[in-house]
């Protein structure tokens, strides 16, 4: 067999790296290529040996090979981790795998400029957990006003302390910055778009590689070029519409259609939304959802989504921007956008050695739709946990050890919380009497305390017994007085559209 050495230019030592060994009859036979773009110049070797003392390569054997040891020597090869996806998810997972000398990182994204439609909404506890800076977060919402289907209004806020708020970003700069962050740890960032992933049959009981193919873009080209890469495990964090899942056959999951609208709207009327968001609630801007106005830097993020009614969304979102009314009054849109979300888990988020993480997990909760601090959670837990059973880069983990790990602790800590969300959905946005009936208890200061408590530091909060047992008695209450005052839901059809899944 021949062994093909690649010097790169960087360092001033020889690199073995896996992706650049071939077999005699693959060097004879066919044209060779090599995904390593650094090559300065190949050193091809051969040698021969008796039959008797021939070794098969544990890189063509079907059957589990040894680990390898610990990069001690210059000569030396890495394992290659994936991540597909630029967004908090494979970013914040990228950053992880790239601080560890033993692992080559390698991160795509499509479009490094991206601003993905989302409320750009995070708790307090991501800015110190992450280590965001100021900068990322364009304003700190402390006060939220909340508009029920006949008009009336709560304001909360009143029990957040001086130091508490939530933070409001647009995606575009907190994307960038982890981005960023992860490069300058190491990752090597291809503006790339994934196509596909080879999976071998036995990937699950063997270190043979996974082969991405992609699509590699230049500044200034909308072609792509087609290039392939040999990878040992890939993190899909490439959103709901995510390549990755579809070539790990994970399964697929209904989606909600959200839909939003970057409103520049004067200076004064820019003042009201200084620390406060809106949120409305009734059939008109969503059967199932809530229509919000979100304040960004210079502008506000109007939107709306749904599950049920799909084909409506244009509908709803003209009628968030009528709800709004006079405060957003002579507004210039500077961007539309819309973007799937997730309503459940994937049936399966690992297979072998590649794990979904984000929305392409399906990490987004019921009723309040939240999803950036959980695909930046889950992205570094899933880092850590593969990083860990990795050892230093000597072996490779299996599907059980990562399931074991990663997929136990992430549902431990918050599947709680994915509960509670959906319950809560399922009783208060079902139709305008229980959306009067949720306004009308958010007035209670307990409401208020474990809401934004459970939201800010995503702990799943309400431990008195008292207090609770009182609130179930207010929302029987609530839900009756609901009931009694509000209008009939409009009714549509969709049965074709409903049942389509992703």
């Amino acid at each position: 067999f021949f062994f093909f050495l690649c010097l790169d230019s960087s360092l001033p030592h020889l690199r073995f790296e896996r992706h650049t060994i071939l077999s005699a009859d693959l060097f004879f036979g066919k044209n060779l290529k090599s995904n390593n773009t650094k090559m300065k110049f190949t050193l091809a070797l051969s040698a021969i040996a008796s039959a008797s003392a021939f070794t098969p390569s544990s890189f063509t054997r079907t059957t589990p090979v040894a680990h390898r040891e610990a990069q001690s020597s210059a000569l030396s090869m890495k394992y290659k981790v994936a991540v597909v996806g630029g967004g908090p998810s494979g970013a914040c997972a990228a950053e992880i795998f790239a601080q560890e000398k033993g692992i080559d990182t390698v991160m795509f994204e499509r479009k490094l400029d991206n601003a993905k439609p989302c409320g750009g909404a995070i708790p307090l506890c991501m800015v110190g957990e992450f280590d965001l800076p100021e900068s990322v977060v364009d304003r700190k919402v402390r006060k939220m006003n909340l508009i029920s289907p006949t008009g009336v209004e709560v304001n909360i806020g009143d029990t957040l302390q001086p130091d508490e708020y939530i933070g409001m970003c647009r995606r575009e700069i907190l994307d960038k910055y982890i981005r960023d962050r992860a490069i300058e740890y190491g990752a090597e960032v291809i503006n790339g778009l994934v196509t596909g992933i080879d999976i071998p049959v036995d990937h699950k009981t063997s270190e043979r590689p996974y082969t991405v193919h992609y699509s590699e873009f230049t500044e200034g080209s909308n072609a792509g070029v087609a290039k392939t890469m040999e990878v040992d495990v890939v993190i899909g964090g490439d959103g709901a519409n995510s390549r990755v899942a579809k070539s790990m056959d994970a399964g697929q999951y209904n989606f909600a259609i959200a839909f939003q609208e970057r409103i520049k709207i004067s200076d004064e009327k820019m003042e009201f939304y200084e620390e406060m968001a809106e949120m409305y609630v009734g059939d008109d801007v969503s059967p199932d959802f809530y229509g919000w106005v979100f304040p960004k830097y210079d502008h506000v993020g109007v939107g709306t989504g749904t599950v049920v009614n799909r084909p409506a969304i244009k509908q709803y979102q003209k009628a968030i921007r009528d709800r709004a009314g006079d405060k957003i009054a002579g507004g210039k849109i500077i961007k539309v956008e819309a973007h799937p979300i997730p309503e459940h888990y994937r049936p399966r988020r690992v297979q072998g050695r590649i794990a979904l993480v984000g929305d392409a997990a399906g990490y987004v909760t019921k009723c309040s739709g939240e999803g950036i601090y959980f695909a930046a959670k889950s992205g570094r837990m899933a880092a850590e946990e593969i990083v860990k059973l990795m050892d230093g880069g000597k072996r490779l983990p299996t599907q059980a050890e990562i399931e074991e790990t990663y997929i136990k602790k992430y549902d431990g800590l918050y599947g709680p919380t994915y509960a509670v969300l959906d319950a809560l959905q399922k009783v208060f946005y079902v139709n305008n009497g229980a959306r009067e009936a949720f306004v009308e208890l958010c007035n209670s200061k307990y409401v208020q305390q474990v809401t934004f408590d459970s939201y800010l530091y995503k702990r799943v909060q309400g431990n008195n017994p008292l207090d609770d047992l009182k609130l179930l008695g207010e929302t029987i209450g609530c839900l009756i007085k609901g009931y009694s005052i509000a209008k009939p839901d409009a009714e549509f059809s969709n049965p074709v559209e409903s049942k389509k899944r992703i």
